[in-house]
This record gives C-alpha cells, sequence and structure tokens, in this order.
C-alpha cells in the first residue's frame, strides 16, 4: 500500500517536482519512497509497508528495465501470479506482489489487469514504446487523478501532487461543481478542479506520443441467474465470504477490523474469527446521542467472538477536525461520516497498520432502506395518475409545517407522482434540479444550462443488465455512490492515518456472484438483504440480523442547530462566501433559517459548508484566507 505520482513528458521530466508530488501524500506511505529518472519519465511513490516489508521497495523493473511500474494496492493473489511468472522464466527481485505487474505486462500487456485480484492502481512505463499505462482497480478503491498538457501527462494519488505544480490555475470546474451539489462528491471523471481528472474505476488510461487514451476494461454484469434452493445459495455466500476474507488476512504488520455493530461488518468480523486463532482486534465509535450510537450492538458481536474491542466516543465540538478534512480530502465533500470514518481510522491505527471493513455489504446485497421504499413505491394503483399524485404533494408541502405529518405525506406523494429513476434521484440528490436553479445566481445558471445532474445515474440505470428498477438502482449505485462516496471517504480517512483498509465484500469474485442473485433475495417485502441475513443466521445473534440499518450517521441536524450552528452562520454569509457570486445570499440565508426554525436542511447546508471551506483553503490566496472558526474535538474513552 503507498501513494504514487509522476510525470511523462515528450521533453525531460522535473524529477523535483515528482520528490514535492511523493513528499505531499507521505501520510500514504510513511515507511519509504521511491523514485525512478530517465530521459521522458520520472515515476514516484511512497510505501506503507504491508507485504515484504524488508525487500518490497518501489518503483519495480523488469530483467533488463525496459518495464517500469509504481502501485498501490494489494494484489491478494500475488502468490499464485508469482509461481504462474516464476514457470515462464520470470525472475524476482523481491517477496512482494508489486513487482508481478512488470512481468504481467510482458505476458498480457494491457490485458494484465484481468489477472489481478485485489485493489490497486498503478503506473507502467514501457521504455521501448514510451508509452505510459495507467490502471484503476474495478471498483475503485484506490484513487487515481490526471492531468494532461500538451506534451506532458501527470498523475496521482491525490489532486494534491498535482497541485505541486505551478502549471496548474487552480480554477473551479463549474460541472464538477454542480454535480458536486446533486451527490455531495465531484464524481469521475471530474475533479474539482478545470483540467484535473479522475480515472474512472474499471478504466485503464494509454498515454503516447502525447495522445490520451482512456477506456473501461470491466463492468459488472447483473443479468439475473435463477436460483432454486436460497438455503444453498445462503451457505454459497458464506464460503464466498470466507474465501474474500481469507485471502485479506495476509499481511506482515498487525491487523484488525472496523466494527460498527452492522451486518455487514459483523458479519466480517466473524469470518475472520473463524479463519485465524487469536482475538481479533476490532474498533467501533459512537456518540453521545443515543439514536446515532451502535456502539451496544458492536459489543454484541465482540463478545460473542471474543475480540480485543476498542472504542471511541465522538463529541458535536468537533470544528477543529474541519481543516484536517479539507486538506487530506483536496475536493469538497460532504458526507458527514466522514468525521466518524476519519476518528475510527485515528483510533485503529494505535493498535494495527490493515484493517477489514464492511464496506460493500449494501450494494452487493441490497442494503439501503431506499430501495425497500423504491421497491414499495412501485406498487403505486394504476388509477392514481403521476400529475394528481405530484399536485396533491405539492399542495401539502406547501401548506403544511416543518416536521409534521401531513408534510411527510405531501413529500411521499411527490415522489409516486415521478417515474423511478426521478424518484430515486429525488430521494438521494442533496440540491434536486429546482433548488438547484433557485440557489444559483442568474451567471451561474447561465452557465450551467444544458447540464444534467442526473445524467451519471441515468447513463449507469440505463447500461444497467438487471431486468427490474430496483436492481437497476442497486447496479447504478456501485458506479455511483459507491465508488464517488464511501470508496473515497474510506481510502483518504484511512490513508491519512497510514492504516491499510481491505474490503472483503468487494472482492470481485463475489460482487460478480452476487450480481446475478434475483432481486427479490436481496430486498423482499420491505426487508433489505434478505439472502445475506439468511446466510448469517448461524454467525450472528437474531436481534443484530433484524435490526433497523442506522448506517454511519452522524447527528448533524443537532449539531448544526446547536454546537456548529455559529459556524455554518459565519462561514456561508460572510463577504467572502458573498463574493464568490455562485450562490444567491438569500437563498443560502434562507435554507440557514428554515434549518433554525424546524425544517431538516443538515444536508445541504453541510454540502456548501464544505465547499467553502475547501475554496478558502485550496483557491483562495493565502494573505487574505479569513481564519477558519476553531473550536475543540473532543475524544472521550468509552465510559
Amino acid at each position: 500500500m503507498c501513494g504514487i505520482a509522476g510525470t511523462v513528458s515528450l521533453d525531460r521530466p522535473d524529477p523535483e517536482l515528482v520528490r514535492r508530488m511523493c513528499d505531499a501524500i507521505t501520510h500514504r506511505g510513511p515507511d519509504a519512497a521511491g523514485l525512478h529518472v530517465d530521459e521522458h519519465a520520472a515515476l514516484g511513490m511512497r510505501r506503507l509497508a504491508i507485504i515484504d516489508v524488508a525487500g518490497g521497495q518501489q518503483p519495480v523493473r523488469n530483467e533488463d528495465g525496459s518495464v517500469v511500474a509504481v502501485f498501490n494496492g494489494e494484489l491478494y493473489n500475488f502468490a499464485e501470479l508469482r509461481a504462474e511468472l516464476v514457470g515462464r522464466g520470470h525472475r524476482f527481485d523481491s517477496q512482494g506482489d508489486s513487482e508481478c505487474l512488470v512481468h504481467l505486462y510482458e505476458e498480457h500487456g494491457d490485458a494484465l489487469v484481468h489477472e489481478l485480484r485485489g485493489m490497486f492502481a498503478f503506473a507502467i512505463w514501457d521504455v521501448r514504446r514510451q508509452r505510459l499505462l495507467l490502471g484503476r482497480d474495478r471498483v475503485g478503491k484506490k484513487p487515481l487523478y490526471w492531468r494532461a498538457d500538451g506534451a506532458d501527462i501527470s498523475f496521482g494519488s491525490e489532486v494534491k501532487c498535482l497541485l505541486q505544480d505551478p502549471k496548474l490555475v487552480r480554477q473551479v470546474d463549474l460541472t464538477a461543481l454542480h454535480h458536486y451539489l446533486t451527490y455531495q462528491y465531484v464524481p469521475a471523471p471530474w475533479s474539482i478542479y478545470q483540467g484535473v481528472q479522475k480515472l474512472p474505476p474499471g478504466h485503464l488510461l494509454s498515454w503516447e506520443d502525447g495522445r490520451t487514451e482512456v477506456r473501461r476494461y470491466w463492468r459488472l454484469d447483473c443479468t439475473p441467474h435463477p436460483v432454486t434452493d436460497e438455503r444453498e445459495a445462503a451457505a454459497e455466500l458464506r464460503e464466498r465470504l470466507l474465501d474474500a476474507v481469507r485471502v485479506r488476512l495476509v499481511s506482515e504488520r498487525p491487523l484488525g477490523a472496523f466494527l460498527s455493530g452492522g451486518v455487514d461488518s459483523s458479519a466480517v468480523v466473524a469470518a475472520m474469527a473463524r479463519l485465524t486463532s487469536a482475538p481479533v482486534k476490532t474498533f467501533s465509535i459512537g456518540f453521545t446521542e443515543a439514536r446515532f450510537d451502535e456502539r451496544a450492538h458492536a459489543r454484541v458481536v465482540a463478545q460473542r467472538y471474543a475480540t480485543d474491542h476498542h472504542e471511541l466516543v465522538v463529541t458535536p465540538s468537533c470544528v477543529d477536525l474541519l481543516p484536517t478534512l479539507t486538506w487530506h480530502f483536496d475536493e469538497p465533500f460532504a458526507d458527514s461520516s466522514a468525521i466518524p470514518s476519519f476518528l475510527v481510522a485515528q483510533l485503529t491505527r494505535q493498535h494495527v497498520t490493515v484493517a477489514l471493513n464492511g464496506d460493500g455489504g449494501d450494494e452487493c446485497f441490497g442494503g439501503y432502506q431506499r430501495y425497500a421504499l423504491m421497491q414499495a413505491l412501485g406498487t403505486v394503483p394504476g388509477w392514481m395518475t403521476p400529475r394528481a399524485l405530484r399536485g396533491i404533494g405539492d399542495g401539502l408541502v406547501r401548506r403544511t409545517t416543518a416536521g409534521s405529518r401531513p408534510r411527510a405525506l405531501g413529500r411521499v406523494l411527490q415522489l409516486l407522482g415521478q417515474p423511478p429513476l426521478a424518484r430515486y434521484g429525488a430521494l438521494t440528490s442533496i440540491f434536486p434540479p429546482a433548488q438547484q436553479l433557485d440557489l444559483y445566481t442568474d451567471d451561474l445558471r447561465e452557465q450551467l444550462v444544458g447540464v444534467d445532474p442526473w445524467s451519471l445515474l441515468a447513463e449507469a440505470y440505463g447500461a444497467s443488465g438487471a431486468t427490474d428498477p430496483v436492481g437497476r438502482l442497486i447496479d447504478a449505485d456501485v458506479n455511483t455512490y459507491l465508488p464517488g462516496d464511501l470508496l473515497v471517504k474510506v481510502d483518504i480517512s484511512t490513508m491519512a492515518n497510514s492504516l491499510e483498509a481491505r474490503s472483503p465484500f468487494l472482492d470481485h469474485h463475489l460482487m460478480e456472484w452476487a450480481a446475478h442473485l434475483p432481486t427479490r433475495l436481496k430486498v423482499r417485502r420491505g426487508r433489505t438483504k434478505h439472502l445475506l441475513k439468511q446466510a448469517m443466521e448461524p454467525w450472528l445473534p437474531a436481534q443484530l440480523i433484524d435490526r433497523p440499518k442506522m448506517g454511519f450517521a452522524v447527528p448533524l441536524g443537532h449539531w448544526l442547530r446547536g454546537e456548529l450552528r455559529d459556524l455554518a452562520w459565519s462561514v456561508l454569509t460572510d463577504g467572502t462566501a458573498r463574493s464568490r457570486g455562485l450562490f444567491r445570499p438569500q437563498a443560502v440565508t434562507d435554507l440557514l433559517q428554515r434549518h433554525a426554525a424546524g425544517d431538516d436542511e443538515s444536508h445541504r447546508i453541510w454540502t456548501l459548508l464544505q465547499f467553502e471551506l475547501w475554496h478558502r483553503h485550496w483557491l483562495d490566496d493565502a494573505a487574505t484566507r479569513p481564519p477558519v472558526p476553531t473550536g475543540g474535538c473532543l475524544l472521550a474513552p468509552r465510559p
């Protein structure tokens, strides 16, 4: 595991620039650094040593030095790959996984990605052809940013690598901003910076003679296959999960697991306990607000499997953490669960270097409650016309008070009056299109004419092989929400703390098997993750399996009416924020006032706040940047 960066040029590259790029991500790899420089390429890396701690240095080269690579990630099948390559006559200088890449490239060319099982972002420099190949893993667990500028191309694990180049003009990409306000993250291939792109998951990029080509090499096939025996399917699920966990236990450094008390992380801990003799080290985080605190559920699993369990409590006064998150995330990122994610990674790194997690269980097996809601909304009687439903819903919302049952009914009727994809967009959008237009200034509105904020969701939905709307939505989330939000949050939060995260549910063998399951085995009559819960009955307590899903939410609404209220008002309404000419000041003030009056506008306020904090740190001139209000981030050990 590490961070990578580099530049390739038709002219001579600047190795000092690449050193600065790597220095900017030392947190991703505090154990070692490496650099390759030749006439047209400079490739660098920072290493977090996990496998072959003593000898696994990078960059790696083939026998004659004609192929050079830097690599971020883990290849869980590297032992099999290595044995096969040695059998074909290749010579290795290390015992690690990264060296497999150069020899696989010699054997398979760009098709080497189909041989890899794991998480990865890599750069391979073909010295003879003067050709650069960048690759990113199938679902996007490891990030990779790039920028082409005439005769040069640069890449890095984080945007801050590319920001080391003084030639990069720091300007907001307004289309990326539009998507950010829709999804709460900037989706690939955009970044918030003009001219900087993300390589999408499951894609390769090749650069040769100044020409760049990006192409997809993998997509999940969600065509349903028949399942005749649910018990056999549940047993196979357990075996596949055990296999995915088993290959992720290879490490020369201490290893543990995040444990939230939900089905997914609990299933991973249960599998780890079956595969290891020593107690599993587990880590949980909680809140003082009881309805957001899952520590009691995590303790049930920890006690059942006699884990070495550690807990941390997060208080509302975490303002001091916000500048740290702004620096690490590089782009505006409005998933507020980044706070507990960062803190649980910080706690975990005090004890281990590698942590397994339950990420991907919801996307593989249909775990979000919105899937059940979408399934239920699909049963509306035909005589209830969409126009009538929308009209009734609009009227109820206009005439009723915040938080009332009639207003909630109005919101449901508004959803019923829309087609499935629009319903889902309304459920998942931070700022739906009408509210975006109300928020934007006239100038911003004109510049975004013709940009459809739901185009990415519609594209993923339309390309799915699933045969029903809910199955298509699950597939769409795999291609949008999972890599754009969840995996960004986990990668940045863990690597900021020099911690490697491994996700068994995102093993592509398990994902491909799960993708073929009929939707009825994922969401059934309001029950989410139906087959996974059935599979976990022998492993987990019944009360844990059937309890309502909480997610990794924070009490954001309460915080923004309490300890964080002054921060939000001061940052979003001062002269600096108003001077940007992006958002109407009155629309922002209205949001803050509605939230104070009882409406829940917390996610929209948080989204604007994260953008403004990002802008002040990364774009505003240091001499004129106003100070960010700070308080205390109080971390308390469990009582």
